[in-house]
């Protein structure tokens, strides 16, 4: 499809200076009508501005789409990843990653509701995000026009787009003039910041960063205690309160900031092929996570539970890579949710000082048994005998081998 081709373009529009200069840049360059579509995952931020900006910039208000999309994105994205315990590499829980099927699902609805042509982003060419995005965008309309303006116009530094947004008369902000010190991406589970002073992976990162949590050194020197319950793998409630899947996000949130909770400062691989530097700030995700692996740790048969942690760094891999709806992730979402009909009940931590500390969990369908693992004598259906025979099976291999070696002196 060529540029005087399109016709209609629904833009992932955040009301920033970045994506402004696309709206901008999409109008001058394809002389397409734009959509801007401005997604609520609960980055904290007033969206209200970004209608504004739209409506300066040329944008019918019929053209202007803002959705509160925080029930959503944990209800159907965060929990149901959060019940495979997914982490990237082995710790990144992969905030920034499970936003973008969400809102690439809300351009593709949007686009056909107004009869667009085409959807837009901002990401840039060395990210992982663009691919996130396209391989949505591809996966939930096969043929869809796809406009990446990083990968396409010329604009290649600051100045450039200062200058351009200038041209344009799109509003810059005092702060935006000039090299930006890093950039954020945040939503309801985590804050990340990558780039300019974070790309030296040797210098600590400053503390000016940091926007989600405090340091750990600066939080009380009291435990806070608290218990999180579990219905079938998903979190409901926070000391024994009820709270929506958001609401309950958002609670744990701020008792993982008070705690000095949820830091991480990574070197991570790329989808691209490149490593990149980055701080993420995940205060409730973390303490979701701690939790939930102890409620499986009671209610989860030790094969189930294995294995789930085999499958777990595949799961974790395709969501990082932007294949959530591919039918492989499906898939393993299927067997994991088939993992959590027994997951339920509640467990009891101490948050203190960036620490997350299991002191209890309990559950109606535990499988631990008190009988069983105690070292008193007691009328159980189990006979430490049975043990000799187990032993003997499981080393039969062994022994064989042994005997070949002392053969043959190998």
């Amino acid at each position: 499809m060529s540029k005087k081709s399109v016709k209609k373009v629904v833009l992932a529009y955040s009301g920033g200076l970045d994506t402004s200069i696309i709206l901008k840049w999409l109008q001058t360059t394809y002389g397409c009508e734009v959509v801007t579509f401005t997604a609520d995952l609960g980055q904290g931020e007033e969206l209200g501005p970004a209608r504004d900006k739209a409506l300066l910039l040329g944008i019918k208000p019929e053209n202007i789409f803002i959705e509160d999309l925080r029930e959503e994105f944990v209800r159907d994205y965060v929990f149901p990843m959060f019940r495979a315990n997914a982490v990237y590499e082995g710790v990144y829980l992969l905030g920034t990653s499970i936003a973008r099927p969400l809102i690439a699902k809300k351009q593709i609805e949007i686009a056909e509701k107004v009869g667009a042509d085409a959807v837009s982003h901002g990401a840039t060419g060395k990210g992982n995000d663009q691919v996130r995005f396209e391989l949505g965008y591809y996966a939930l309309n096969p043929n869809i026009t796809i406009i990446a303006p990083w990968r396409e116009w010329d604009l290649r530094s600051r100045e450039q787009l200062i200058a351009f947004a200038e041209q344009h008369q799109i509003p810059i902000a005092k702060d935006k003039r000039g090299e930006a010190p890093f950039s954020v991406d945040a939503n309801l589970l985590h804050a990340s910041s990558e780039g300019k002073v974070l790309e030296d992976p040797a210098v600590e990162v400053p503390d000016y960063v940091y926007s989600r949590t405090i340091g750990p050194e600066a939080a009380p020197d009291k435990v806070t205690t608290i218990t999180v319950d579990f219905v079938k793998g998903d979190a409901t409630a926070i000391n024994g309160e009820k709270l929506s899947p958001a609401s309950l996000l958002a609670k744990l949130n701020a008792l993982g900031k008070e705690n000095g909770i949820g830091r991480l400062d990574l070197v991570e691989n790329r989808f691209v092929g490149m490593k990149s530097r980055g701080m993420y700030e995940t205060p409730g995700g973390t303490i979701l996570l701690t939790a939930h692996r102890a409620i499986e740790s009671i209610t989860l048969d030790r094969g189930a539970a294995h294995l789930k942690d085999e499958l777990m760094p595949k799961y974790a891999e395709l969501i990082y890579n932007g294949f959530w709806f591919s039918p492989e992730r499906e898939m393993l979402q299927a067997l994991i949710d088939k993992s959590q009909e027994a997951v339920t009940g509640r467990v009891t931590l101490k948050l203190y000082k960036g620490n997350v500390i299991v002191i209890g969990r309990e559950s109606p369908y535990s499988l631990y048994d008190q009988d069983l693992v105690t070292f008193e004598e007691g009328a159980v259906a189990y006979d430490h005998r049975d043990a000799a025979g187990f032993i003997k099976l499981n080393a039969l291999r062994l022994r064989t081998l042994g005997m070949r070696k002392k053969k043959h002196g190998m």
